[in-house]
């Protein structure tokens, strides 16, 4: 599991920007696609979440899952399934709610913490890195976008 070389990295100064960021990725999203979310708490994975979610036309209330671990949405132009696996305490509970279903399906998938189940994530994948540097602004936001083949 090498990482290419194809990384893009965004800078955003607001919630709104990184809301608009992740809402770029989920127009461009197509099926099978799998995004793995990785940041500190308070970086804004459930805002640019929000995002992906309003780029693939999902309308309604977008929440981080922390203690349903996965959250399906079907209303947009492709199923979405959000996991945030923050919780998890080993593979087994993943096995149990069926994930290999949602990471291999025709849908969507974004997992927030997925640093945290290394074991089971699929080889293709876009790696999606926020990180924040107080010494730019309190909202200033580092995202990193590399895809693991």
């Amino acid at each position: 599991m090498a990482e290419t070389e194809n990384i893009r990295v965004w800078e955003s100064r607001s919630p709104q920007e990184t809301f608009s960021i992740g809402e770029e990725l989920g127009r461009l999203a197509v099926p099978g696609q799998v995004y793995t979310l990785i940041g500190e708490l308070g970086t804004g994975k459930t805002v640019f979440t929000q995002g992906v979610a309003a780029g693939l036309g999902i309308v309604g209330p977008v929440n981080s899952p922390t203690f349903t671990i996965m959250q399906v949405y079907e209303e947009g132009r492709l199923p979405f399934y959000h996991f945030d696996v923050y919780r998890i305490g080993d593979a087994e509970e993943m096995e149990e709610i069926g994930y290999e279903e949602y990471f291999f399906g025709e849908g969507v998938c974004l997992i927030e913490w997925a640093d945290l189940i290394p074991e089971l994530l699929p080889h293709d994948r876009i790696r999606i890195t926020i990180e924040k540097d107080l010494e730019k602004g309190f909202d200033y936001r580092r995202i990193v976008m590399k895809e693991v083949k």
